[in-house]
């Protein structure tokens, strides 16, 4: 990849511009890092994003961190959260990133000619007296911390939102000071959080940090996909699982799909989907556990999916009387059999009909849909 392909291959936005960043990469090497904050023990989909930008500015030769936030874990970051997260404790979040640095190197180079580097951002915070605490907080203002969207919605519902919380975005924006980066690199969810430290940076510093944010993978709901509903993947999990996980994607991710996780040419991909959208589907995920785990995996990964969905197939001939409504059809056939478990399994993404996932509750089921009911009901609606 060359540095425009880098700037712009799943790459949602450039601040301040493209341009003037490909311009710097072009003179020299340039630092650039992302933060993951460990609040579970395994990196997961959206994480796997990330580290493939980073591989991209590795392989061109520029300095790249990997930063665990085992400071900033601790409090949590607030970013879309309308409720205040649990805090960790400092073994919680260590524990936590126990084994990232070795899910990372299957994507990253720790080791080669140009390694990335590993760093805690416990390392600087942890030696902040209160007096740096209040000069920090002194470089930015409580107009710029209180426009963020969930804040303002828990403002609208009298919710609270907790000093903690409040300080997140300008504890994290510190990291990249310390390390004196020209370029921060974040999922498009984290832009609010990345500015700060711009505006940080160039406060203290009088240094230009870019940002660069990559695309969400997300349905056409705007549902992250392969976290939150009900089909989570995470780096170390097995390689098969990943596969059918990939494979449980609605069909409008795929392009995106290859765009974030793969480093396959793009040309004429489009067309593709559209002639066969399952065939790319597995193409998909054949090479992105390829990518994580080999060859090897990939193609047993393959095998392994396609008997088993193949003993699955006849089960698409089970007949399910339409009822009342999408919730009353599959509330027989989910584990609680019950409308509770029926609602709470459409609105995690657990229900598919016609090939896409389905979250609205007063979906209109008709006469001759295919429908995929949890993992393992396959039925036509009579």
């Amino acid at each position: 990849m060359n540095i425009t392909d880098v700037l712009t291959r799943g790459v949602q936005q450039v601040l301040p511009n493209q341009e003037s960043l490909a311009e710097l990469m072009s003179k020299r090497k340039i630092r650039l890092y992302q933060g993951f904050d460990p609040s579970a023990p395994s990196l997961h989909l959206g994480n796997f994003v990330g580290l493939m930008k980073l591989r991209q500015f590795q392989k061109l030769g520029h300095e790249v961190i990997f930063l665990v936030g085992d400071f900033t874990g601790m409090i949590g970051d607030p970013t879309d959260k309308l409720a205040v997260r649990k805090k960790l404790t400092r073994e919680e979040v260590l524990k936590n990133a126990r084994s990232w640095k070795k899910q990372a190197s299957k994507i990253l180079d720790f080791e080669g000619k140009n390694p990335a580097k590993i760093f805690y951002n416990s390392k600087w915070n942890d030696k902040l007296s209160f007096t740096e605490v209040l000069e920090l907080m002194s470089k930015t203002t409580y107009a710029q911390i209180i426009e963020r969207d969930m804040f303002q919605e828990r403002l609208k519902a009298d919710q609270d939102i907790w000093l903690h919380e409040f300080l997140y975005p300008v504890i994290q924006g510190y990291d990249s000071v310390v390390m004196d980066v020209d370029l921060e690199i974040g999922g498009n969810d984290q832009l609010f959080n990345m500015m700060v430290g711009r505006k940080l940076m160039k406060v203290i510093k009088n240094k230009e940090k870019y940002v660069l944010t990559t695309k969400l993978l997300v349905d056409k709901e705007g549902k992250k996909v392969g976290k939150t509903t009900g089909n989570a993947l995470f780096m170390d999990s097995s390689p098969s699982d990943f596969y059918a996980g990939i494979m449980s994607f609605p069909d409008e991710v795929i392009f995106l799909g290859f765009e974030l996780l793969t480093e396959v040419d793009l040309a004429g991909l489009r067309e593709e989907i559209k002639k066969d959208p399952m065939l790319m589907k597995k193409k998909l995920a054949f090479e992105v556990v390829k990518l994580l785990w080999g060859e090897k995996n990939a193609k047993l990964s393959a095998l392994k999916f396609d008997k088993t969905f193949s003993k699955r197939e006849p089960e698409f001939k089970q007949e399910i009387k339409i009822n009342k409504s999408l919730v009353e059809t599959i509330a027989p056939f989910t584990g609680l059999k019950s409308s509770s478990d029926a609602k709470r399994l459409i609105q995690q993404g657990g229900v598919h009909i016609n090939g896409d996932t389905v979250t609205d509750l007063n979906y209109k089921i008709k006469k001759g849909d295919n429908i995929k009911i949890g993992k393992k009901v396959f039925g036509k609606l009579i």
